[in-house]
């Protein structure tokens, strides 16, 4: 009879927490909000000295914390609440729901940079495509659960080029066109204003593909053709100036250009911005110039947002970004670990993909600081400054947060 009461007395405490889920994730969640509001205080003390800008110092910072407050904050409370069956019940309304709105920034969205981007809601804009990127995951996620019994024989791609055989349409009708339809679809989508984000897509997809145990043969092949077709079409897009072909191609051709010439005596004004951002993080050496400090804020290209890990190594120093890096890796590993108590295959799929999409992104834009990578324009989950990366990254860490509700199996 105790040990029955101590049960229920435990779980009514549960029920009353007010925040469920992993400890781990809500402290790493806790500290890059924490970090995204010191980078952007600290970040656009510099418009105070430029007379283009509209807004102040003090104006930004209060945006970001309203941004934390009425989104962030909010989003991840209530997905984190929510049961986690009820994502696999909303998959495909949001992901066609999604896919539309993505379209029709195209044709009504507001445009920054020569990108149509911002879909205008009111008196805010938001990006439909990284909401996108978090319901592609769960298409994926659902399709695959529901071929478990035979994923590992699983062909994605017809064997042979007699598309009218009855074989070759039984598997373009239950693998092809379900499994990579979406993936496909997607990258297709968010392309032409955002090439980076559909990369980042398809790799995360690709990861999963692998995590559900697809034969490695048909990942292989399916990568091969997509890198193919994707090639012809950026060449397709920089020919005929749709989208955003041409920018791509001048970043490639001035990331290529860095890593070729050496721009030691090149004045500040003409160094590219990831140039700029290698001159911050190494001004910043182990221990950083020091909140408020950097000397490198008023040159870096948006400090705030698309240099934020840069400006941040600058003032807290290489020590600093290492473990922030490691904060990033840690939510992928939380993700798994979560795995591991998941009752069915969606929510284990899901999990392990809005783990690997939050980790991903980061690593993305970090490795463009570093000059891995051309210039991409994504923005550091979580701190960079900015409404529409926030919000969506905060739904999709409280839907992980939401599965790691579920209890551990007792042994």
């Amino acid at each position: 009879m105790s040990r029955s009461r101590d049960i229920k007395e435990n779980n009514a405490l549960d029920t009353r927490r007010i925040l469920e889920g992993d400890r781990t994730l809500w402290i790493i969640y806790a500290v890059l909000i924490v970090v995204s509001i010191l980078v952007v205080y600290s970040s656009t003390a510099k418009m105070a000295y430029d007379i283009t800008s509209h807004l102040t110092t003090t104006e930004s910072l209060r945006q970001q914390i309203m941004y934390i407050l009425v989104m962030s904050l909010p989003l991840i409370f209530i997905a984190h609440k929510i049961n986690y069956n009820f994502y696999r019940y909303i998959t495909r309304i949001g992901y066609w729901l999604f896919i539309c709105l993505t379209i029709l920034t195209y044709f009504i969205g507001a445009t920054t940079n020569g990108a149509a981007r911002w879909l205008p809601i009111g008196p805010i804009q938001f990006q439909p495509s990284e909401g996108l990127k978090i319901f592609t995951v769960l298409m994926l996620a659902r399709c695959m659960e529901r071929r478990q019994d035979v994923i590992t024989k699983i062909k994605l791609l017809p064997t042979s080029l007699k598309l009218r055989s009855t074989e070759q349409k039984r598997i373009l009708r239950e693998n092809t066109i379900p499994i990579l339809g979406p993936i496909i679809l997607s990258c297709i989508v968010i392309a032409p204003a955002h090439i980076s984000s559909a990369v980042i897509v398809a790799m995360v997809s690709v990861i999963m593909l692998y995590i559900g145990r697809v034969p490695k043969w048909e990942i292989f092949k399916f990568c091969s053709i997509a890198c193919i077709a994707a090639v012809v079409g950026f060449a397709l897009l920089s020919l005929v100036g749709i989208g955003r072909g041409g920018v791509a191609g001048d970043r490639l051709t001035t990331w290529i250009t860095e890593w070729t010439t050496n721009g030691e005596k090149s004045r500040v004004n003409d160094l590219s911005d990831t140039e700029r951002a290698m001159i911050a993080i190494h001004e910043g050496g182990f221990m950083g110039e020091g909140a408020g400090h950097s000397s490198s804020r008023a040159v870096i290209i948006h400090p705030e947002s698309d240099y934020a890990f840069a400006f941040f190594t600058s003032e807290y120093g290489f020590i600093a970004a290492i473990v922030l890096m490691l904060l990033y890796l840690w939510i992928t590993f939380r993700a798994i670990e979560i795995c591991r108590r998941c009752p069915t295959a969606f929510l284990t799929f899901m999990t392990a993909g809005l783990g690997l999409l939050i980790t991903c992104q980061a690593m993305v834009h970090i490795l463009v600081q570093v000059n891995f990578l051309p210039e991409t324009g994504q923005t550091l989950p979580f701190i960079s400054r900015g409404g529409s990366s926030l919000m969506f990254m905060s739904i999709a860490l409280g839907m992980i947060l939401s599965v790691s509700r579920i209890p551990e199996k007792k042994k």
